[in-house]
This record gives C-alpha cells, structure tokens and sequence, in this order.
C-alpha cells in the first residue's frame, strides 16, 4: 500500500497515511489544493491539486452539504470546493482519526545530494562580507556609544584589550550561528543570495561554524590571500572553507528547486562592488590630498 505524507502551513510533516486517509481529508476540507503531499517514486514535494487525481475516484453528483459547509453545485463535482485550512485545537487535533503524528520537517526534507550546483565565487563572497561589515560596525557603534566606551583616540591597549576579545567572541558567535541555522547564510550572505553548507551540500554545525569563522582569520593573516583563493580553486573554496570542510553556494543549490539557482553576480552584489570601489578610490584621492598638502607645507 503507498504511503503519503502532506505538510500544514506551518512546515510540519504529517503522516504516513493511506490514500483512503487522504481522500477523507480532503473531504473534511483539511487539504488546500496548494498542501503539498509526498509519495515514494516523487521526485519533490507536489501540490495537491496535481496528485488528488491519483487518489480521489470519480464522484456521484454531489449531495447536500454538512451544516454550515459551502454549498456544492449538484450537477458536477469540484475538486477544488475545499474549505480553506482552519484553525483547530490540540484537543480536536487528538480527537480526529486523521491527525498523523506531528514533528517538524527535518531541514534535510527538502536536501537533495545530486544535481548542477552554482558554486558562490569571489565577488559574491566580497559583497556578502561587506554587507555583514557595514552591520557590525554599527551594531558596535551603537553599543559603544550608549555604553560610553566609544574614544575618539585608539591605543595599542583597546586594540588588544578584553573589548576586542568581546568583539571577536560575538562576531564569532554572529557568524557561526547564522551559518548553523535554517537559513545557513548570515544577513549579508541572504541578501547576495548564497549559503554555506559542509562538503555534502548539508547545514552545518555550530561548532564547525566557529571553526570556520577562526579560520577566516588565518585566510586574513596571509593578506587575504585566502580569501581571493574562492575565484579560483576547485569548487570556488576559499582557504578557511578547506579547513573546515565546507562549501558556498547558491541559496537554492542541493535543494530539489535547484532550477532556481543564478551564476550571474545578481543586483545587490553589483551595487555593493560599485560602492566599495568609489569608496576605496575617494579614500585613496584624500590620502593623495594629504600627502600633498604636507610635501606643499614642507617647501
């Protein structure tokens, strides 16, 4: 007998259960022509309007209505009349014969080991870095200024201090986590549109997270050589993605949407290389300036 298995709305996964189970849920108006549904032999989750006619057999004209449910035209069946999805209690969940066990979709559901992947290159990484970099630095501003610790003068003891070691600690936790989530990408990494995953294309743990955050200083210490290595190593892996075994992608890549992936740079990272450059040449036309100025003093 096939086994099915539909999701709410809230992502949860349901089932296994019959076709016959299926069927009566849809009678009941518990299943949405949009309430996706899963079979062994299905390449990827599928509406239910597509699949209903695999399991729903063809109707007798239809009969009077339940009390309070919508009416139906006697002359034809519709398989789209279903009751929009409604709110129940726990308790009525408990009461129907129908309420398969409950448990959150596994984040691995949707994960699909094959297929083309689009590897997040050099200036994908660039844009995304300077997205989460803008953001810090005012997170720190912000901090520092109602915290009183902002200076307008910077010792080698601030630099190296129990300050710098607390902003290390949280960027490292900034990062780590965010790439450890459902989203598997930091703020700036989903804006650009790309996630990290391990070698196979999986979520990441916390603790690989954190060892890939320290090693993107070593991938800095080499003058960021580590870095420009994503333009052009095997899989577009950067130094500290070697270290850790992991890998930046599309946001959609090892997912069974993975048609929906772009190699094209995309709008936002466009717009931030635009930026970062006119930023870099006025930085170093005002040090041009300065420098002037100072050989000019000194004649």
């Amino acid at each position: 007998m096939t086994q099915w298995y539909y999701s709410d709305s809230d992502r949860n996964r349901l089932g296994p259960v019959s076709a016959q189970d299926l069927a009566d849920l849809h009678t009941h108006g518990q299943l949405a022509p949009e309430t996706l549904v899963w079979r062994e032999g299905l390449g990827q989750w599928t509406p239910w309007r597509v699949l209903m006619g695999e399991v729903l057999a063809p109707q007798p004209p239809a009969v009077a209505a339940a009390a309070g449910g919508p009416d139906i035209a006697r002359n034809q069946y519709n398989p789209y009349a279903v009751a929009e999805p409604r709110a129940t209690s726990a308790a009525a969940d408990m009461r129907s014969p129908y309420a398969a066990p409950r448990a959150a979709i596994d984040e691995s559901v949707d994960y699909v080991a094959d297929g083309d992947v689009v590897y997040a290159g050099f200036w994908k990484r660039y844009a995304a870095y300077m997205i989460d970099t803008v953001l810090i630095m005012i997170v720190f501003a912000i901090f520092g200024a109602f915290s009183g610790t902002a200076k307008s003068t910077v010792t080698m003891g601030d630099i190296f201090g129990p300050a710098y070691f607390v902003q290390l600690a949280l960027m490292a936790l900034y990062f780590a986590w965010m790439h450890a989530s459902s989203s598997q990408a930091t703020l700036g990494k989903m804006a650009v549109g790309i996630k990290v995953t391990d070698d196979d294309g999986e979520r990441i743990s916390l603790l690989r997270g954190i060892g890939r955050f320290f090693a993107s200083i070593l991938s800095s210490l080499i003058l960021c050589i580590g870095y420009v290595m994503a333009g052009f190593t095997d899989r577009k892996r950067a130094l500290h993605d070697m270290v850790a075994s992991t890998l930046v992608v599309d946001r959609w890549a090892f997912t069974t949407q993975s048609r929906r992936q772009r190699p094209e740079l995309g709008w936002v990272t466009i717009i931030v290389i635009v930026l970062s450059t006119l930023l870099m040449l006025f930085y170093f036309a005002a040090i041009a300036v300065v420098i002037g100025a100072l050989a000019g003093a000194a004649h």
